[in-house]
Order: structure tokens, then C-alpha cells, then sequence
């Protein structure tokens, strides 16, 4: 049995997958903030699902960690993951020396990226995604659209890390020079045009949910929702577009909260595609719309690939998950 933790700034999603890579188990909770408590959850969540399972932390065969920030997955060490107040944090070290099993530590997208390929790659797939059947040949980006915009990369089904660990980190990629200022220091990021953030900025509401409101309001023919709308559809295709031209993938998968919006964005995305094509036979010859993928709200794409993290190769097993396996605790 393997255990996987997506420890994000509200909330943790752990699950325990079988040597065949069936979820068997699989929890939801709060997530602590500081380096204290983020450790407590993951104990927590390693506790909780190893008793799940039948066995004791340190009978775990390991556990792997999905956790935004910077990751130095060889140590085991997280830095700058300032939605959970953490500064710097030997997160492996720490959980391993408390459960007493092997602890792998990797970028929170980055993870969901080898979940997500599971999940792509086999046969079982839940909600009729569709697969391939060259796994070695086989490759993909995981387009993560939440609070910011990143990506991770997937080929022969094992992450691409870059030289330095930035591969897919195209939500930095500039899009307009004399666009707003982007936490990263740099004007006009693709993360400030196409994300939970840049919508909140772009359409300032009381209602819980930024997005949603939006979307609602702009099918309701508010002018103005519906030019930030498509300004928020443009940026999605145009992460689609940088993927597949930087690296030619075959398939891009979306995930992260604002596919919570459904075929509302998915057909926006897809109309800025045929717009793009009937303007270019380049982009048209590049199918972007066939080659993009949204991902089952169901699945558990991050904590399932920390748990694959976790392996001692990076063999990507059958991939199901039962409907039943899902709880929310408090």
C-alpha cells in the first residue's frame, strides 16, 4: 500500500492506492498553516489512512507528498509556499522520522501532472477520458488552473523536471509587457490573464465564488463579464497553445478549480481555438481543440501522482477509483 497527500493552503486530499493502483481509500480535511501544523496534517492524513488500510504508518511500502512552493524533491525540503505560511520546511525528513516509512516531496502540480497521465493512460478511466495505448510513447502536459496557472509535464510516464526543476512553469510566460504587475516581479504574466487570481482581480464581486459569478453574469449579458470572460478564455488557449508548440504533447489535461466551471469554459476555449484556425492553417494543422482535456472533477489527480511520487520507478499502474472511496471529514 502507498499513500499520497495534496496538502493545499485550505485543504489536504490523501489517499491510499494498492500495489495495482486502485484508490482503496480516500480522505479529505483541513489543512493547518506554518510548518508545524502543515507537518501535523500530513501525519495526520498518514495516521488516518494507514488504519484505513489495515496497518501501521511504518508497514506503509511509502508516502508521497504533493505540496505547492519550491521543491527540492531529492531533500525533501519545501520553500516558499507562502499560501501555507511556510518559509523553508524539511517536510521529508520530518514526516519520514515521525511514521517511520519513506517520505518523497514534490511540487503539488507537478504530482497532479503524474496523476493525471495515470489516469489518461489506461484502460479503466472513469467518465470516458480518453486514453492511449503507447504508454512509453505517450506524452502529456497537466495545465493546472487555480488560484495561479502552471503546468507538469509527462513523457513516457515520468515528470519532466527541467535542469532546474522550472519545466512548466509557463504561467510566467509574459503575454503583454504593459500588463499588470505579477507576484513573480515580472507585467503581463499568462497567470495574470487566466486564473482564479486574475479573475478575481478582473471582476471585483461579494459573491463567494468569483468565477462563477462571473460566467453567470456574462450568460446573463452583462457586457462587462463577458469581455473578461473571453479575456480568461484566450489565456487558457493560449497556455494550450504554448504546451503544445514548446513541446509538442499530445494531450493537454485541465485541471484545478476553474474546470469546476465545466463545458461553460471548455466551449470558450474551444471557440478562441477556431477562431485562431480560420486565421491560420498553421494552428488549424495543430488540432488544439482535440488535443485538450478536461479531467473528472472526481478524480484525485494530485494525491494519486504523490502517491505514484512515492514508487521506487516510475511504472504507472492501472488507475481506478471507486465512488464509494470518497469522504469529507471535518
Amino acid at each position: 500500500m502507498r499513500i499520497g497527500l495534496d496538502i493545499g493552503g485550505t485543504k489536504t486530499d490523501a489517499v491510499v492506492i494498492d500495489e495495482a493502483g486502485t484508490v482503496i481509500e480516500r480522505r479529505r480535511f483541513a489543512t493547518g498553516r506554518g510548518p508545524e501544523q502543515v507537518v501535523a496534517t500530513a501525519v495526520r492524513g498518514v495516521t488516518e489512512l494507514a488504519a484505513l488500510a489495515g496497518m501501521a504508518p511504518h508497514e506503509v511500502a511509502s508516502i508521497g507528498v504533493g505540496i505547492p512552493g519550491q521543491v527540492d524533491r531529492l531533500a525533501g525540503r519545501v520553500q516558499h509556499a507562502v499560501n501555507l505560511d511556510v518559509e523553508e520546511l524539511e517536510l521529508g525528513r520530518e514526516l519520514s522520522a515521525i511514521v517511520g516509512a519513506p517520505v518523497s516531496v514534490e511540487n503539488d502540480v507537478k504530482a497532479a501532472a503524474l496523476g493525471a497521465f495515470h489516469l489518461l493512460s489506461r484502460d479503466s478511466v472513469p467518465r470516458g477520458i480518453a486514453t492511449r495505448d503507447d504508454d512509453s510513447a505517450q506524452s502529456m502536459a497537466y495545465l493546472n488552473l487555480g488560484t495561479g496557472l502552471a503546468a507538469g509535464i509527462v513523457i513516457g510516464g515520468r515528470l519532466w523536471r527541467g535542469s532546474r526543476g522550472t519545466a512548466g512553469e509557463i504561467g510566467h510566460i509574459v503575454v503583454d509587457p504593459a500588463g499588470v504587475l505579477c507576484k513573480c516581479g515580472q507585467r503581463g504574466c499568462l497567470e495574470t490573464v487566466a486564473s482564479g487570481s486574475a479573475i478575481a482581480r478582473q471582476w471585483p464581486t461579494s459573491h463567494p465564488i468569483p468565477p462563477l459569478d462571473l460566467f453567470d453574469r456574462a450568460d446573463q449579458g452583462s457586457a462587462d463579464a463577458r469581455r473578461v470572460r473571453h479575456s480568461v478564455a484566450q489565456g487558457v488557449a493560449n497556455a494550450v497553445r504554448v504546451l503544445v508548440l514548446t513541446v509538442d504533447v499530445e494531450d493537454v489535461v485541465v485541471g484545478g478549480g476553474l474546470t469546476a466551471l465545466g463545458d461553460r469554459l471548455r466551449d470558450d476555449v474551444v471557440e478562441v481555438f477556431a477562431g485562431w484556425g480560420e486565421r491560420s492553417p498553421f494552428l488549424a494543422s495543430l488540432e488544439l481543440a482535440s488535443r485538450m482535456r478536461f479531467i473528472p472533477d472526481a478524480f484525485p489527480a494530485a494525491a494519486v501522482g504523490a502517491a505514484l511520487v512515492g514508487m521506487p520507478d516510475a511504472s504507472i499502474p492501472d488507475a481506478s477509483i471507486p465512488d464509494e472511496s470518497v469522504a469529507t471529514v471535518a
